[in-house]
């Protein structure tokens, strides 16, 4: 018992640690100075988005401090989102609706999307935005700013996370546990170490000439995880990426329902934790340092199978309050679920759940679905080169639900 403590205790102290020296680095971004800064050009590609069009474009539409465009590609949505798009079209010029083209068959949809999209900025900016991510007033502005104080060529921030259903406070404020527990943001930025890459897909601001250099999304064609992927792809080119806390500037309700988050989770997650050679050290560092420590100390409490020695008993409050801390750090600093730090464990659990589900459905050679288009894991990852990724489209782009 003492060595399973002792194990437990040293997997949740490290992340706690590593997420509290975190917590300071990765800082919003200041306010904009008052020198003109770069024009920005605000992409976003939509699937069948009519839920979330309208406030989405709007929100962009309403920054101010930087001279910007917005183009949203319409991506063959087979409900109203292009009407949406174009009703604001007609009241803002600054406002642009573009058509997808027909999705060749070794791109995935979202790089593809991005990949036009970038053909159609005619800012030296991109921002990159998901079609549910809504802006702050002086989101841009200020992402620029940060851009050019820090002189970075490709830089991302996860936005304030709204959830609803249960799942989803149970599961989405662990982005932020898994960043900012298992990234040492310092050491990424004094290195382009590929293997320190990190970033949120639903939001990144980009240098067009950086992005242009690299290959931008044709380099990642065929992932689905481009939050890793095109930052990766950026330090393999001995590029500066970066991050920020774009908690103040963006908003985004990533999954609707329980089952939605699921597969969507699940969708990229044999390029992250759920790879081959990640799955197994992952899930024991994960349950080892977040789920057994509350459990043995409920053992403790309860004295079973026998009262426990003090020492073994303080090990199991010391883990136990390290595997709660960057959940409780983060409901405060991110304006997360308290219902969900409170029941980290479970949360911890579900996630390692859906790491196994999609590692053995790509074992099997199964296809994820997204936005109605189907996606089968076509070999093993690896990490370069980056235009050979594990996930291609199956056949090519039909129209669907």
């Amino acid at each position: 018992m003492l060595l399973l403590l002792l194990g437990c205790t040293l997997l949740a102290l490290v992340p706690a640690a590593l997420f509290r020296a975190n917590l300071r680095a990765y800082a919003p971004p200041p306010e904009p100075p008052s020198i003109p800064l770069p024009p920005i050009s605000v992409l976003i590609p939509a699937r069948n988005e009519e839920a979330v069009i309208r406030p989405t474009v709007e929100a962009a539409l309403g920054n101010w401090g930087v001279e910007f465009e917005v183009v949203v590609l319409d991506d063959h949505s087979e409900d109203r989102t292009a009407e949406i798009v174009e009703t604001l079209a007609d009241r803002d010029p600054r406002l642009r609706l573009v058509e997808a083209p027909e999705l060749p068959p070794d791109w995935c949809g979202k790089q593809h999307a991005c990949w036009v999209l970038a053909h159609q900025a005619r800012f030296p900016l991109l921002v990159f935005l998901d079609a549910d991510v809504r802006l702050a007033p002086q989101a841009l502005a200020r992402m620029a700013s940060f851009l050019e104080a820090t002189h970075a060529d490709l830089a991302s921030g996860i936005p304030r996370q709204e959830t609803v259903g249960f799942l989803e406070k149970l599961v989405i404020p662990l982005i932020h546990f898994v960043l900012l527990g298992f990234l040492p943001i310092a050491r990424m930025r004094r290195t382009q170490l590929p293997s320190l890459s990190a970033g949120c897909g639903q939001l990144f601001i980009t240098r067009r000439s950086s992005y242009d250099q690299v290959g931008g999304h044709s380099a990642i064609r065929l992932t689905l995880h481009d939050g890793i992927k095109l930052p990766r792809r950026f330090r393999s080119a001995g590029l500066k990426t970066d991050l920020f806390d774009a908690t103040d500037l963006a908003t985004c309700r990533m999954y609707r329902s329980g089952a939605e988050l699921w597969q969507g989770l699940a969708k990229n997650a044999g390029e992250a934790l759920a790879a081959p050679l990640m799955i197994v050290p992952m899930s024991v560092i994960l349950l080892g340092g977040q789920v057994v420590p509350p459990v043995l100390l409920a053992l403790a409490f309860a004295g079973w199978p026998a009262p426990w020695p003090v020492g073994e008993f303080v090990l199991a409050v010391v883990a136990s309050a390290a595997s709660y801390y960057p959940r409780i750090a983060g409901a405060r600093r991110f304006h997360q679920t308290w219902l969900g730090a409170l029941l980290h464990p479970l949360g911890v659990l579900i996630l390692v759940l859906i790491q196994w589900y999609a590692f053995l459905r790509n074992a099997l050679g199964l296809p994820a679905h997204w936005k109605g288009r189907p996606y089968r894991a076509a070999s093993p990852p690896s990490p370069e080169p980056l235009g050979k990724e594990p996930c291609e489209p199956v056949g090519r782009s039909k129209p669907s639900g």
